[in-house]
């Protein structure tokens, strides 16, 4: 039964304050679970391998990474946020989630604000301004708690969505607001201005915003394009001005994303516009019944159009029916538009090689589906909404609460990624990947096979499995496949500096020198080029500069034991006495290792202190109290008047 229309009651303090606090205790039961969520996936890239964010007084590298496979490069405002997270918490990820899950709510109380104002302008009034305060309620919570949010929120790199739709959403609702009678207009237009423009700093998604308010000004304002640019041109041209920073960051990156992103990548536009037909299709499919989700759809893309056909025709369909309504039912065209006008950048014709298909595009395009889903409710259901929205946010709330729990441990996510997409080489890749990291390599090789199996022309899998075979101690097997990733992509840094650690494990410290120096010819920042740079220079006895490349490790990684260990390793025998012992002090402080203290003890002894290296012995004992090499130590010590040099250990 359609409800009665009724005179909408004013919103009250308290009425806000219900809404903060259902969307933010909503959000926060199911997003609990996120927390413990570790990096993983392109958080690792973006964030753990990411040293553009290590320093925020480099303010210049931290608004401007690298173009290379971290995905930040463009994306300033994105940077930045991942530098103040690190500068506050380093890499412990709880401070991550808790600022994504912040965004993720700011969001849903920006998208409550445009959906209850939009239903109070004359338009609408007579027809919802009397249910505007709880159809924006139903609107925001169950967008929030939608499952299909759960990796924009838990996936802590596709904060890259969470920036962008906070901004869309803030340009939004300050543009609303500006039209209000007792509104401060100014104010309101020039946040209005400032969020468009950080929009643009974050994706290039936002490029439709300045295209989609002035539509919304069209369609729920003016009446017609000619008087909402006769009204508010000035404001138009300003956000449309926006777009400058969008293109200017598009230009210095040389026209493209890298290679992840573009025309000219080798991928056929038309087949990945054939691939959008089966993608755009399943986003609604999981917008109303999110079931199987998957983290990552792989890179397969479409050549056959009898393949996609009926998704085809269907999308056709709907395309057809936006110009329609946009013609006949204004609103309803509106959000329709809104839906394809976001999905656009990422689901069209240009390609991202990365990710062909992904979950995390229907963020915000997933706003006008609920929309419209429950304003479609309102006139079906009537007064008994609240008690279905009810229940539905219970479902919901389960659901992605869940996916969290899954997500908290990396190698059941991708085992669950495999079972859905058994066909992802990536997928068998990561998760080969994790085996190893845990100190599984062993287990990890029949996944790496099945991953180039699946993928023969995969550089990262190849450079993977050697890396693999590196740590099994199968030197010429991982030279093997490490060669062969650089055959596919010579300008895999990570290839080279494990081909270089390779070369030396076989004794050939200049062919080591030969590959770290290239892959900092490749990344002047690339941490394992330099610590293996560092370790090929120390076996040629070239100790100075092994030193310079283990101090720019230290630098980038102040927090690490080893790191300091090597430096003041290389120090010593370049005859800086000092410094070394600083930095031998400071690793110890670190990382009380037994071995460590012991060959802190020679270092001493070799420098003349021979009751301080007694102290560091009698402390590695304490440590360890049976350890041999210690006792035999300790004795000498004792027994020699005079302490001649012991040979020095290896840099780890």
């Amino acid at each position: 039964m359609r409800p009665r229309a009724a005179d909408p009651a004013p919103t009250t303090t308290t009425h806000r304050l219900i809404a903060v606090a259902v969307i933010g205790c909503s959000a926060l039961v199911a997003y609990r679970g996120s927390f413990a969520v570790p990096f993983f996936f392109d958080d690792l890239g973006a964030i753990v391998n990411n040293t553009s964010i290590r320093d925020l007084t480099r303010i210049g590298d931290v608004l401007w990474p690298p173009v290379g496979g971290n995905g930040m490069a463009g994306r300033p405002v994105v940077n930045l946020s991942l530098a103040l997270n690190y500068t506050l918490g380093g890499l412990n990820p709880r401070g991550y989630h808790a600022l994504n899950l912040f965004l993720h709510v700011a969001s849903a109380l920006a998208l409550f604000g445009v959906v209850r104002r939009t239903l109070l302008l004359p338009l609408l009034r007579a027809r919802f301004g009397g249910a505007a305060f709880p159809l924006a309620l139903a609107s925001a919570t169950l967008w929030v708690l939608h499952p299909l949010q759960t990796e924009s929120v838990t996936c802590v790199i596709q904060r890259t969505e969470l920036l962008v739709s906070a901004s869309f959403l803030l340009t939004f609702y300050a543009f609303v607001r500006s039209l209000e009678p007792a509104a401060s207009e100014k104010k309101w237009r020039a946040i209005s201005i400032a969020a468009c423009a950080v929009g643009m700093a974050s994706k290039e998604v936002m490029v439709s915003a300045p295209l989609l308010v002035l539509l919304y000004d069209r369609t729920f304002v003016a009446g017609t394009f000619t008087a909402a640019w006769r009204q508010r041109r000035r404001h138009h041209l300003a956000l449309a001005a926006t777009w400058l920073i969008l293109f200017a960051l598009l230009v210095a990156m040389g026209g493209s994303r890298g290679t992840a992103a573009g025309l000219g990548l080798g991928v056929p536009w038309w087949s990945y516009a054939l691939k959008q037909c089966e993608a755009i299709p399943a986003y609604l499919g999981l917008a109303a019944w999110p079931h199987p989700l998957v983290l990552d759809y792989g890179t397969d893309l479409v050549t056959n159009p009898l393949q996609v056909l009926p998704g085809g025709l269907l999308l056709l369909t709907l395309v057809g029916l936006t110009l329609a309504a946009l013609r006949w039912r204004p609103a309803l065209g509106f959000l329709a538009f809104w839906f394809f006008a976001i999905l656009a950048p990422s689901s069209s014709v240009v390609p991202l090689i990365t990710q062909t298909m992904a979950e995390h595009r229907m963020y915000l395009p997933l706003a006008a589906v609920v929309i419209g889903a429950v304003l479609a409710a309102h006139r079906v259901l009537g007064r008994q909404l609240p008690l279905a929205v009810a229940g539905l946010a219970v479902a919901l709330t389960a659901t992605t609460a869940a996916r969290n729990r899954q997500m908290q441990d990396d190698l059941t996510i991708w085992a669950d990624t495999i079972a859905k997409r058994p066909l992802n080489a990536r997928a068998h890749g990561n998760h080969a990947l994790v085996l190893s990291q845990r100190g599984r390599p062993a287990d990890a090789l029949p996944w790496f096979r099945t991953a180039l199996a699946l993928d023969p022309t995969s550089a990262s899998t190849e450079t993977n499995l050697g890396t693999t075979y590196f740590e099994l101690g199968n030197y010429p097997q991982a030279e093997a496949h490490l060669r062969a990733a650089l055959a596919l992509d010579p300008k895999l840094a990570d290839a080279h500096a494990n081909l270089g650690a390779t070369r030396l494990e076989l004794g050939d410290a200049e062919g080591a020198l030969t590959h770290n120096r290239a892959a900092l010819a490749l990344d002047a920042k690339h941490l394992p080029g330099h610590r293996n740079a560092g370790r090929a220079l120390f076996a040629l006895g070239r100790f100075g500069e092994a030193a310079a490349h283990y101090e720019f490790v230290v630098n980038e990684q102040p927090e690490s034991a080893d790191a300091h260990y090597n430096l003041g390793l290389a120090l010593a025998r370049a005859g800086d006495l000092p410094r070394a012992r600083t930095h031998f002090a400071e690793a110890l402080r670190r990382k009380p290792d037994p071995a460590a203290f012991l060959y802190y003890a020679r270092f001493l002894a070799t420098s003349g202190l021979k009751v301080e290296a007694l102290a560091s012995v009698e402390t590695a004992l304490r440590l360890r109290p049976n350890f041999p090499d210690a006792l035999a130590e300790r004795e000498r010590l004792r027994a020699l008047p005079e302490v001649p040099a012991s040979p020095a250990p290896p840099p780890r």
